[in-house]
């Protein structure tokens, strides 16, 4: 009788796992319809976040909700190659997640490498194409290595362009632009009075790219954790408490939806 219980248990948890997906699968299907293909966003970010809560939330290690996680990431690479949106870029890892306790960066990082030993072939597969932001090159060498594997294999893909911020930082991506401007005004291959929006623009790490339409942040928190602070100017942003691992492509459709319904005046008057 007690295993008779516990099987019927498992039972409702797992028809009731099957409901919630169908029903997201529903809703999906729906929110697709409603997207207007001629005016997707060109760039979307994403601040991947919440997962600590979710494993929290579960009684589960940290590195459980970073690993859930990387199902978010999938779905949403996939309909953002589906939907044609040219750039994705990801919050992954900031300069001042290295003050996180020790053993959380070593499951980070480790879990940078798995996943792109993973799925490397498949995105390339499907067009997309590795594009680390950030200061790449402070990261352990088993992780520089996995992504200069990655750089080299995918640089020739049209299909999207992600931008992997790892090790990344806004001000940091300002002060390096800013030192390079000056590098380059000392040497006389730039004069001050040429310096406007584009050419720091064309400092920046994501130079050549067009900046973010729409940011998305997952977990309820309202702030932007100096993410692409150049950059997000005139960027739409769209909030949800869903934390990061729950994050489906019911919800990407949601926050398309939601952008093509706002009117964008970049600062002027319609």
């Amino acid at each position: 009788m007690p295993w008779r219980g516990h099987n019927q248990m498992f039972k409702k948890i797992i028809d009731f796992w099957h409901k919630k997906m169908a029903d997201q699968n529903t809703a999906g299907q729906d929110l697709l319809n409603l997207v207007d293909r001629q005016k997707m966003p060109g760039h979307i970010a994403i601040i991947m976040d919440g997962n600590g809560r979710w494993a929290q939330r579960r009684g589960l290690p940290r590195a459980a909700g970073h690993r859930a996680g990387v199902e978010s990431l999938r779905e949403v690479i996939k309909l953002c190659c589906e939907l044609n949106i040219q750039v994705l870029t990801v919050y992954a890892f900031s300069t001042e997640n290295w003050k996180r306790p020790q053993d959380e960066v070593n499951i980070l990082m480790g879990l940078l490498v798995e996943y792109i030993n993973k799925e490397i072939n498949e995105l390339h597969q499907n067009g997309v194409r590795i594009n680390p932001i950030g200061r790449v090159g402070d990261l352990p060498r088993p992780a520089v290595e996995a992504l200069i594997k990655a750089v080299k294999l995918t640089r020739e893909n049209k299909t999207l362009i992600l931008n992997v911020a790892l090790n990344y930082g806004g001000r940091t991506e300002i002060i390096d632009a800013v030192r390079a401007i000056a590098a380059d005004v000392k040497v006389g291959s730039l004069k001050p009075g040429q310096i406007d929006t584009d050419i720091v623009s064309s400092y920046l790490y994501t130079a050549g790219q067009p900046d973010p339409d729409l940011l998305i942040r997952p977990s309820a928190d309202f702030r932007i954790s100096n993410f692409l602070l150049w950059q997000l100017a005139y960027t739409e942003f769209w909030f949800t408490s869903t934390l990061w691992p729950d994050f489906r492509r019911s919800h990407l459709l949601q926050a398309l939806v939601d952008f093509q319904r706002r009117e964008r005046r970049f600062g002027g008057l319609k």
